[in-house]
């Protein structure tokens, strides 16, 4: 438990680092060396153009990295019918059956709270991720990976012109690395090259693993489900794919597309206020 509560603390630090020098190497490495005389740049440059396009993704994707902490789910537990006697605690080692609370509610260890639709314990957001700030989670995932994916064009151009080295042939990127490492240590390579070589690797990571949990959380979100719903087993009714994606995105989803909106309010909220 000691060390789930310090990756909560560790994982959202590590994230806005790594943002922070993806930012810094974009605006002062890879843009200015797309300038090859500034003076006879025209408007729409490349450079300017590609600038454009990394603070649009950027904005989105740190936009709704603030709006999923921020909408944190509620705290469910003063409101649930647990039984007569029952404390939240007995959440943690599962004695209170799920038909004595509302559906798909669970108690998280690391927030101390009971949430509806409970998906997940994002440890990168140091948040829970429910019915409240789904959209955004999902929003801050895509545009992550295309973040992630622009730098790494970016950066495979900068390396490309500085090392005067070609990536025409597939296997070039693959063997970038150990051949990097030895031209490293044998002092004919810069720290700052090997720096932004090493970049390359972790921003293709980063962009895989959010592209491939958005697309993951799709199919959730088209089949109703949530993760923790499958993780127990638990039946959901059928319904349409489309009152699926509604009561996610909303009906302003195009507008969440292009920038950072805050998601829809639960069932379970809208319920009560009636």
């Amino acid at each position: 438990m000691l060390v789930l509560r310090l990756l909560n603390v560790v994982a959202p630090a590590y994230f806005l680092c790594i943002s922070l020098v993806t930012f810094v190497l974009q605006i002062f490495v890879f843009i200015p060396s797309m300038f090859r005389d500034p003076s006879t740049t025209p408007l729409f440059s490349p450079a300017l153009l590609h600038g454009a396009l990394f603070l649009f993704l950027s904005a989105n994707a740190l936009g709704n990295y603030v709006l999923v902490i921020q909408s944190s789910p509620e705290d469910l537990g003063k409101d649930l019918n647990l039984g007569k006697g029952a404390e939240v605690a007995d959440w943690l080692d599962g004695s209170r059956s799920p038909g004595s609370a509302l559906p798909s509610t669970h108690f998280c260890r690391l927030c101390a709270r009971v949430t509806q639709k409970h998906d997940h314990h994002c440890f990168f957001t140091g948040n829970c991720i429910g019915s409240r700030n789904m959209r955004n989670f999902i929003m801050f995932c895509l545009y992550t990976s295309l973040a992630c994916l622009d730098s790494l064009v970016a950066g495979m151009a900068y390396i490309s012109a500085t090392l005067s080295m070609s990536f025409a042939d597939p296997l070039a990127f693959l063997t970038l690395l150990p051949h990097s490492i030895s031209q490293f240590f044998s002092g004919a390579l810069l720290s700052s090259e090997m720096f932004v070589i090493l970049m390359l690797y972790l921003w293709l990571g980063i962009g895989l693993a959010c592209a491939g949990f958005c697309c993951h959380q799709m199919l959730l979100i088209l089949r109703g489900q949530t993760r923790y719903q499958v993780r127990k087993g638990m039946v959901v009714r059928a319904r349409p794919w489309r009152e699926n994606l509604q009561e996610v995105f909303g009906k302003r989803w195009l507008l969440g597309l292009l920038i950072p909106v805050l998601n829809v309010e639960s069932n379970y909220r809208n319920h009560k206020e009636k």
